[in-house]
Parts: C-alpha cells; sequence; structure tokens
C-alpha cells in the first residue's frame, strides 16, 4: 500500500471544490444566493444546508438546479444554455449562479487545502493524476491554485456539457478521466466530498473510493460508497 492506496492502483482522479481546494465554501454561497433571490420574494422558505449536499453538491450546474427545484415541487421552463441570469428557467438560474461563483472566485482567490497539496506533491511521481469535476470554471481554480501542474487529464462542466457526459451521481465523467488516463477504473481511486460523488466512484467500479469528509457527513460517505473516509488528504501520507 501506497499513500494509503491499494496495490494496484495506478491514476488518481480528484474532484476539484472541496477535495483540493476550498471552493465548495464558494460554490455552497453562490448557490444559497442565488435560490433565496428567487424563492424570498415569492414567500418561499429559504435555501438550507441540507439542500445543497442532498441536490446540488457534486451534480452538474443545471442538474443542481432541477434536482432542488423539484424538490420544492417547482417546475421552470428549461431555457437554453445562453439564457442570461436574469431569465427565470433553468438554465438562467444556472448562469445566474454560475456568474456569481466566478465574481466570488475574482475577489476572494483560491485556496489550496495544504494537505491536498502535500498529497498532490507525493503522488505525481508514482501515479497518473486527473481531475473530474462539474465546475465550468476548473481550468481558472486549478491555475489560480497552483495545481495544474500536477493534472495530466481534466473533465470538467465544458467537458461535461461538451460530449454528453451524464454528471455524478453517474460515473461518465470518472470514466472520462480514466480513458484520458489510459488506466481501466479497477486501477483508479476516486477522491470525493460529495455523496453524489462517491455514488459515482462506486457505480463506476473504481478501484478504490476515498471520502474526504468535509461537511461533517462520514457516515453518509461510507454509506454511499467510500472504502476509506478521512478529514483531510495528509491522513493518507
Amino acid at each position: 500500500m501506497k499513500l494509503g492506496l491499494p496495490d494496484g492502483i495506478t491514476a488518481c482522479l480528484f474532484d476539484l471544490d472541496g477535495v483540493l481546494t476550498s471552493t465548495a465554501v464558494l460554490h455552497r454561497r453562490a448557490w444559497r444566493r442565488t435560490f433565496d433571490d428567487y424563492l424570498l420574494p415569492r414567500g418561499l422558505p429559504p435555501f438550507a444546508e441540507s439542500d445543497y449536499t442532498r441536490y446540488v453538491d457534486g451534480r452538474p450546474r443545471y442538474d443542481g438546479v432541477r434536482a432542488f427545484l423539484a424538490s420544492r415541487g417547482i417546475t421552470l421552463p428549461e431555457g437554453t444554455p445562453d439564457d442570461p441570469p436574469d431569465v427565470d428557467t433553468v438554465h438562467g438560474i444556472g448562469n445566474r449562479k454560475n456568474e456569481l461563483i466566478d465574481a466570488i472566485i475574482r475577489q476572494e482567490g483560491v485556496t489550496p487545502y495544504p494537505g491536498s497539496v502535500r498529497y498532490l506533491e507525493a503522488a505525481a511521481g508514482d501515479f497518473a493524476i486527473g481531475v473530474v469535476t462539474s465546475s465550468a470554471n476548473a481550468t481558472r481554480v486549478l491555475a489560480a491554485a497552483g495545481l495544474d501542474k500536477y493534472v495530466r487529464a481534466l473533465v470538467d462542466g465544458v467537458v461535461i456539457s461538451r460530449d454528453g457526459l451524464k454528471g455524478k451521481p453517474a460515473p461518465d465523467s470518472f470514466l472520462a478521466g480514466a480513458r484520458m488516463l489510459g488506466v481501466p477504473p479497477a486501477r483508479a481511486a476516486v477522491f470525493e466530498d460529495a455523496l453524489a460523488g462517491v455514488r459515482a466512484g462506486r457505480s463506476g467500479e473504481f478501484g478504490h473510493v476515498v471520502g474526504v469528509n468535509r461537511a461533517d457527513q462520514a457516515e453518509a460517505l461510507r454509506a454511499n460508497g467510500a472504502d476509506v473516509v478521512v478529514d483531510d488528504l495528509a491522513e493518507l501520507l
């Protein structure tokens, strides 16, 4: 066993927000503000932390909008991907959130988790490294965090949309990352903080699934398929 991974693992596929960088906190804030801007003027209950974990975390942006609205019994027109952010369609609300997270990242910057940086440094010599994220701004986030030099393959929201991949909890995006690295799923480890992402790693039959417990949900990560749960990647060193 090397770096906490079983023998035979040759590649690591990392989620981005919440695993490598602390941007998951920023995404959570952006989602709350986006949905509350829609809900509160209509006298509807505000977006809750449990809503983020259950319906949004780890999913592609428009899938998150659909899932959350359905949970509240709200049906909106789909619209189109180029809908402006002030239009009340699935795509308009998703674009509103993306515009907001871009502004937050510009204002506050991106901070990688120190333990994750240490893990990437240790893994870079022996493992092929890929990032699999539903975020559409992953390239900019990786560069801002100084992590792009470690990444040999990137499957992000742009690739998911371009290639028509199903988002997490479907395993498609992780399977695409493994193909980019030229390894079968059984020889790749998945690192995820979202329940949807852990389910994707398990259903894709990856060789090892690491749950990263950033939201006090260790048992839920295990229940959804994590082989091991850590609070920080440095624990695996």
